[in-house]
């Protein structure tokens, strides 16, 4: 057991063992990984995703690797093997998400872990427990860039707030030994905000679990008691502001039958809509993964998304892709494998789909997949990335990862 600091209550004890694994001889290269972030919640997105891919890719691809997640919960303790909560309160509205206050407690749960390397997912009190941490113990730190602070500060708060967050933001990320960014739009903003230490690794996808052969559209159209010529387009997420979804429910609602939109997890709002089915969260993989098969195409409004892991999801299920031409999104979808839209507003939107929906959308699906199988499976980005952490631990200069 691992006391807790005095200036913390002694119920939150923080009680980690080690693993039976450190009691044989570490392969070579062996080292310890930590990953943190607030970014963490029963509903949380595609930081949770990557995190939890990881995990699994690591037990079975690099054993040797010990890696431990240290993410906010409801106490201070071990909640399972490997997965570490440090308690902080619930936000208010936040969907499940928490909000840690304690720097020092966050610094002491990872300086108490020992690791060799730290990944950061935010430059939030994780993020900055992280640096402080790395510094004092003298490893190395790496942030991956999931947000664009400065650019959902002026979404949320006005233009006003952009340029102090951007500042904010940038000052964190320089202070990184090496960030990492999932597409060239976000490497460029990091470019713009003065990180030199810097690569691309986009996200990928697993396309065992994402596959066209879970679908059953019948089933799913007999579910929803629509007609059966409707043309089923998709998006699962969080509702959230940024995710554009009242121009995609404009959109599709602007189009007119056969178009309707099945939202999953991001519909509560829009229940009244005939365009619009909405469905709860779906946290069982496998049944996200076969509701996805089912439908018809993708859809995709946010032009500010760093990356858009639902994009590579939906592609390995099977389906075209609408999304934004810009930003991440426009680094993952062209006319091989979707329709890019020339604008995320309703008519833009409205307009892409209707010329997806003129092409070949059996031919254009079937693109999607193969890129998908080639390009965007998890084996390339992790592999890359366990070689960034090696080198960072053994002190040699990184080489640019691979997008």
């Amino acid at each position: 057991m691992f006391d807790a600091p005095a200036d913390h209550p002694q119920d939150n004890t923080i009680r980690l063992k080690a693993p039976a694994a450190d009691l044989t001889p570490p392969a070579r290269e062996a080292f310890h990984l930590i990953d943190t972030t607030m970014m963490w919640a029963p509903r949380s997105g595609g930081v949770k995703r990557y995190l939890s891919a990881k995990r699994a890719w690591l037990a079975r691809r690099r054993p040797d690797v010990r890696h431990t997640l240290v993410v906010p919960g409801a106490h201070t303790g071990v909640d399972a093997d490997g997965l570490v909560t440090v308690s902080a309160a619930r936000l208010p509205f936040g969907d499940g998400y928490r909000m840690p206050a304690s720097p020092a407690r966050w610094e002491t749960v990872l300086t108490l872990l020992e690791p060799d390397v730290i990944e950061a997912g935010d430059v939030f009190v994780p993020g900055h427990a992280a640096l402080n941490t790395g510094a004092a113990l003298g490893i190395p730190v790496v942030g991956f860039c999931h947000t664009d602070a400065a650019a959902l500060a002026a979404l949320h708060f006005g233009e006003w707030a952009e340029a102090p967050t951007f500042s904010l933001w940038a000052q964190a990320y320089q202070r990184f030994d090496h960030v990492v960014a999932p597409s060239r739009h976000m490497a460029s903003r990091l470019a713009d905000a003065g990180v030199h230490r810097l690569s691309i690794q986009q996200l990928g996808v697993d396309t065992a679990l994402f596959h066209p052969e879970r679908g059953d559209r019948a089933r799913l159209i007999r579910r929803l008691g629509v007609p059966d010529d409707t043309r089923l387009l998709v998006f699962a997420g969080r509702p959230a502001r940024e995710k554009n979804i009242e121009s995609m429910v404009a959109a599709v609602e602007r189009l007119g039958a056969p178009y309707m939109l099945l939202l999953v997890g991001a519909g509560k709002d829009y229940a009244g809509s005939p365009a619009v089915i909405s469905l709860p969260f779906e946290r069982d993989p496998i049944r996200l993964a076969a509701l996805l098969a089912s439908c018809d195409a993708a859809l995709h409004a946010n032009e500010n998304e760093i990356f858009g892991l639902f994009i590579l999801e939906a592609m390995a299920a099977g389906l075209p892709v609408v999304g934004s031409r810009h930003g991440g999104v426009g680094e993952l979808i062209d006319l091989a494998v979707g329709q890019p839209a020339e604008t995320v507003e309703p008519s833009g939107l409205a307009e892409a789909i209707e010329a997806l929906f003129a092409r070949n959308v059996p031919a254009i699906a079937a693109a999607a997949r193969r890129r998908a199988e080639i390009r965007h499976g998890w084996d390339g980005a992790f592999e890359a990335l366990t070689r960034l952490y090696a080198g960072l631990i053994a002190g040699r200069q990184p080489l640019a990862l691979s997008a």
